[in-house]
């Protein structure tokens, strides 16, 4: 795999021991073992295209001042055969480097050959990943936060795809428990209600149109067969009608938004096959539940939590953390993923601690799961806060908000924030076509370079052979930092999937957007002689291919004109 950046990185450490070994061996610096340094990006150009500390971190250990070890490491530095053209001593002994024109040219012709692979990694060596994220109960439609979940945790499990890790992306369908219970007797009184409007509401019911939609449905095709009938059959058999078309209704939402999922996996499928059982069987083996009052705890104390918690209340039905414990057994143990992320709402931080304790419990090592924790969004129209839509009236939901705005706006908008950081939703600038709109920047730039392109080709200019132009003579600031950037898409992969936060992707796309249009403002392709015109198509065709690279993660259009 292509990744010129840390290649050239690896070799500033390789240029810098290989110096150290020859002075130590002329006596200009003392004999020692290998220590290590950093090698990074100047804040200021002007000081090379990377730098490094090594000098100042190793005053201590040659004991000697950071400027004179400086000094002995250039003396013995060769750059042949290197990325690099030449390198200086700067302020109190940083060591710069600066790329050879022949590299920077190289860079060009290797995203050019890598095309639609390139950006992708080996840091997740093929390990099983599995990212859990949405996962709304089906007793309603997604909300605002769902809408952040979706978009978030599938554009990580495609940066961690493009990462080298062997990713599987699920949807927990809690089709059990009292929020169930819940959903059929407001079916029911809902139901009723069409026949008696008297019939009173329970107390923790749900109010939304949705189940008022739903009893109606049922009451077309049944009429009022089911009024006269015992409480509990006429509960099942609305829950029976509603739940599948609830569930259907999200996947359907998730596609419109471009997720789909490896798996919707049951909640009521780990007490079908045992898993449950065989869980709490397990954790009181190990003498970590009790009984009292009728229910079943776990010593969530001795695992880390601040409380004991129920696992199966004293009516015999598990508890929503006893289903969490069983279906995370069945993710590591019982399916074998080497890693698991779960995308939660900032409200569940009391329960990371607890989980993950009993999972230690359970001989799972608690570093194999990860919770990525999402802060709320905030709407906002005009400056003002956002709770129902102008166009509908209704409240704002996953569906209602694709209705107000596009899908590309939506995934990018979410993305642009890291997950714990509380996030404000201009819908104004999502929906304007102009450079104020992150998204629509963005893919100016690709369609701007399309345009370039189809350009070239109605001249009958020949762009097949761009691979392999000779691309050393793109020397302009402007051209030197464009393809200087695009060779950073690698480890910006890996940074993304090694922090869990995809906006470093959407940030990425954006400023390589912006320096394209520099790019574009400075230096023209058509109508310059051959030797400068071929190696800047080259360079569009080189960004275009990291934009669509980018956008490709995002799931977010590649537009070829606007």
């Amino acid at each position: 795999m292509f990744d010129a950046f840390t290649q050239s990185k690896d070799a500033v450490r390789n240029i810098i021991n290989n110096a150290i070994q020859a002075a130590a061996e002329k006596g200009q610096l003392a004999q020692c073992e290998p220590f290590d340094f950093g090698v990074e990006i100047p804040a200021d150009s002007n000081h090379g295209d990377l730098s490094s500390n090594a000098a100042l971190v190793s005053a201590k250990v040659f004991r000697t001042a950071p400027a004179r070890i400086a000094a002995a490491i250039a003396d013995n530095i060769d750059l042949s055969g290197t990325p690099f053209s030449k390198c200086e001593i700067a302020g109190p002994g940083f060591i710069n480097f600066f790329y050879s024109n022949e590299y920077l040219g190289s860079v060009v012709n290797g995203v050019l050959r890598e095309g639609e692979n390139y950006g992708h990694t080996e840091l997740g060596k093929g390990k099983k990943m599995m990212v859990e994220f949405v996962s709304a109960n089906p007793t309603g439609p997604m909300h605002l936060g769902n809408a952040r979940g979706g978009a978030l945790g599938d554009c990580l499990a495609s940066v961690l795809s493009a990462a080298g890790y062997d990713v599987w992306r699920e949807f927990y369908v809690n089709d059990t428990g009292n929020q169930i219970n819940n959903f059929g007797l407001s079916l029911e009184a809902r139901y009723l209600e069409i026949f008696d409007p008297s019939v009173p509401f329970p107390d923790e019911g749900y109010h939304g149109e949705d189940i008022i939609e739903r009893a109606r449905q049922f009451a077309d095709i049944y009429g009022d067969t089911y009024v006269n009938k015992e409480p509990e059959e006429r509960q099942k058999a609305l829950i029976e009608f509603a739940l599948p078309k609830n569930i259907q209704g999200l996947k359907d939402d998730l596609l419109k938004y471009r997720i789909s999922y490896d798996e919707w996996f049951l909640e009521s499928s780990l007490y079908k096959d045992g898993t449950t059982d065989k869980v709490m069987g397990l954790l009181k083996d190990k003498g970590l539940t009790y009984e009292k009052e009728g229910a079943i705890w776990l010593k969530t104390t001795e695992l880390g939590g601040e409380k004991d918690d129920v696992l199966i209340r004293a009516n015999g039905f598990p508890t929503y953390f006893a289903s969490d414990i069983a279906y995370h057994y069945n993710k590591f143990v019982l399916r074998g993923f080497d890693r698991v992320i779960n995308i939660w709402g900032a409200d569940h931080h009391g329960h990371v601690a607890r989980l993950k304790g009993a999972m230690e419990s359970l001989g799972v090592s608690s570093s194999r799961l990860d919770i990525v924790l999402m802060q709320l969004v905030e709407l906002l129209q005009g400056g003002e806060k956002v709770r129902m839509s102008k166009r509908t009236g209704k409240a704002i939901t996953l569906s209602t908000l694709l209705d107000e705005i596009s899908v590309d706006a939506a995934r990018f908008f979410f993305n642009m924030r890291e997950p714990a950081t509380h996030m404000e939703f201009d819908l104004d600038l999502a929906t304007k076509n102009d450079s104020d709109n992150p998204v629509y920047y963005v893919q100016y730039a690709h369609a701007r370079i399309r345009s370039i392109l189809r350009s070239l080709e109605a001249s009958d200019i020949d762009l097949s052979g761009l691979t392999d132009t000779d691309c050393s003579n793109l020397t302009e600031p402007e051209e030197t930092s464009l393809i200087q950037f695009i060779s950073y898409l690698p480890s910006r992969i890996n940074t993304a999937a090694e922090s869990m936060d995809p906006s470093a992707i959407t940030k990425y796309a954006i400023d390589l957007a912006t320096l394209f249009h520099k790019f574009y403002s400075k230096c023209r392709v058509k109508g310059e002689p051959d030797e400068t015109m071929f190696p800047r198509a080259a360079l569009c065709m080189a960004t275009l291919q990291t934009l669509e690279n980018c956008l490709g993660i995002l799931k977010v259009t590649a537009p070829e004109s606007m």
